[in-house]
């Protein structure tokens, strides 16, 4: 294994097939729990949260660290003089201050070019915790941790980052050159480049924005009643902020929360038009959809579907219908919107799906695939790919007449596989007509990785 260290702490990893990793040690906990008011967690029993829910018991026991890099086949193995000082590592190889020299653009154009054709190309690492959230955008991509920050990673290396207070990092959304990012104390950051020549980003907002949360605060008949016992006002989510979609079209910003609700934002002014009571749990997913349509996906094991109609002189979200109903929570939810598919993962492994006809959705089958829970679905092309507890991605792809087919299993995570997203790879003439996808996958084994997967050739 070859390790790129960065002056900062990153580093990425490239893996030979022919290396067997070695299991160094386990840790209990996969997500920290929740509290609204500051850092500290508390308790939640929503089976939207990994570590709390008992449907997830039966795979959070552990999740093994990766193993180090193996040591240089010409250190003291073969010197006559195994344990003389001048053959044995420094102790200080691993110092922050002792780092070789970055990724360069030559050296990873080489890379590139001796790279599998398809499967595993490599993983960024960064001792931050738990990846929870992705969004690529272009050549950047942009993690979510535990830590509460924002990496940014370009060509492989790591190219920028920033830190919110605002709890760890649930969900991530780029929209040109702003990025919306959801935490777990409920709130709703906005940032933006400010310096691209010293790559430094800043935050430019929240959702609500301070003035409107103050002014519906100062009118009794704006609270809720959110606990026993407990008011807040409307126009701000006192849970986790678990999912985020954009409808582009109509200028609206979706986020799905915890605390069961959904709002709609106005991406003009920040401003928060609707909340929305959509679940009996939490909800874990929403994806805005074709028709106008919005789509939700919940702890409570129910799928809705969503349209945004003129209510006398209101614009409302009206329940249109429910597509699931099951005791099992569904905990991911993507849309196809060029052929009218709905897809849901849920926490007894499957992912179901529908197409749209006239006037209603058909269920046209189950993607069987999984050990244990559906923890994230991503979409590119005619791909659907469905990340697991089980710590492997399935690679599926739908056919014509709409039947779908396993192409291949990724496998390489040690832990449970918590987000994905996919960029579309740009090819040479020699390649055209294969639709190629780089995957990336982030897992509570606190790293990323990268795949290049095709919609014509199996791996």
């Amino acid at each position: 294994m070859t390790t790129f260290s960065k002056p900062n702490g990153g580093a990425f990893f490239t893996e030979e097939s022919s290396l067997r990793r070695r299991k160094l040690g386990a840790i209990l906990n996969t997500e920290p729990n929740n509290q609204e008011d500051d850092h500290e967690s508390s308790p939640r029993t929503s089976c939207a949260s990994v570590p709390s829910s008992p449907r997830f018991n039966n795979y959070n026991q552990g999740i093994m660290f990766p193993s180090t890099p193996p040591s240089n086949p010409t250190s003291s193995s073969t010197s006559p003089y195994p344990f003389s000082p001048w053959n044995q590592p420094s102790p200080l190889t691993k110092s922050p201050w002792i780092q070789q020299e970055p990724f360069g653009l030559d050296e990873y154009n080489d890379y590139l070019n001796n790279i599998p054709r398809y499967g595993h190309i490599g993983s960024l690492v960064r001792e931050e915790g738990h990846v929870y959230s992705l969004a690529a955008s272009g050549d950047l991509l942009y993690t979510g941790s535990e830590s509460k920050n924002i990496r940014v990673w370009k060509n492989l290396k790591e190219y920028s980052g920033f830190k919110s207070h605002s709890g760890l990092v649930k969900a991530i959304v780029v929209l040109g050159d702003k990025i919306f990012t959801g935490h777990q104390d409920g709130k709703i950051r906005l940032w933006k480049l400010s310096d691209r020549k010293k790559k430094v980003y800043k935050r430019i907002g929240n959702l609500p924005t301070t003035r409107d949360y103050i002014k519906t605060s100062m009118n009794p008949k704006n609270y809720v009643e959110v606990r026993r016992n407990r008011i807040r006002p409307w126009i701000r989510h006192f849970d986790a902020v678990s999912s985020m979609s954009v409808d582009i079209q109509r200028g609206l910003l979706y986020s799905g929360s915890w605390d069961k609700t959904f709002k709609v934002w106005r991406l003009s002014d920040s401003k928060c038009l609707e909340s929305v009571d959509a679940h009996e749990d939490a909800v874990n997913s929403i994806a805005v959809g074709f028709d106008g349509l919005v789509f939700t996906g919940s702890a409570d094991g129910t799928v809705k579907v969503w349209r945004r109609e003129l209510v006398g002189r209101i614009s409302k979200h009206i329940l249109v219908e429910t597509l699931l109903e099951q005791a099992n929570a569904v905990t991911s939810l993507v849309v196809n919107s060029a052929a009218a598919v709905v897809y849901t993962g849920s926490s007894d492994g499957l992912v179901n799906f529908w197409q749209r006809a006239k006037h209603f959705f058909s269920h046209n089958g189950v993607l069987r695939g999984h050990k244990l829970a559906v923890l994230c679905l991503a979409l590119g092309g005619n791909l659907v790919l469905s990340g697991s507890a089980d710590k492997s991605i399935c690679v599926w792809r739908r056919e014509e007449g709409g039947a779908h087919s396993c192409m291949s299993v990724l496998t390489g995570h040690v832990g449970p596989v918590k987000c994905l997203a996919m960029e579309e790879e740009d090819v040479n003439d020699e390649s055209k007509g294969d639709q190629r996808w780089i995957v990336y996958s982030g897992s509570l084994d606190k790293s990323v990785k990268l795949w290049r997967v095709s919609e014509n050739e199996p791996l």
